[in-house]
């Protein structure tokens, strides 16, 4: 059985930064997208970064140039590095995996397209 289980947020002042991993346990049968996605308090969940299987990144716009994706799969670990923390930036992000079905990892993020979840990781952004 596949677990996601995030770790690394926290409560930060803006311009900072965080690091959040996402620790991959179980097997995949298939090959996966592997995302980060965010859903702030009522507002729909929204894609914030993925990387294919061989790790290549795909990072929304809303993040492009503050954030980045990494996939270790020697330690089965995603990370995403969040620097310039905004206040915006707020939210519960969600590690998520996707059975591989061809363009979900190089394009919007879709919710449908990822059956696997983690619980969340909080971060909080004060201005």
């Amino acid at each position: 059985q596949v677990q996601l289980v995030e770790s690394g947020g926290g409560s930060v002042q803006a311009g900072e930064s965080l690091r959040l991993s996402c620790a991959v346990s179980g097997h995949f049968d298939s090959p996966v997208c592997m995302a980060w996605f965010r859903q702030a308090p009522g507002k729909k969940r929204e894609g914030v970064a993925s990387a294919d299987s061989d790790g290549r990144p795909n990072v929304m716009n809303p993040v492009k140039g503050r954030f980045t994706i990494d996939l270790n799969k020697a330690k089965n670990t995603l990370d995403l590095q969040m620097s310039s923390l905004e206040p915006e930036d707020s939210a519960m992000y969600y590690c998520a995996a996707g059975v591989w079905s061809g363009g979900q990892c190089y394009r919007g993020l879709l919710v449908s397209d990822f059956g696997y979840w983690g619980q969340g990781t909080q971060v909080t952004v004060a201005s």
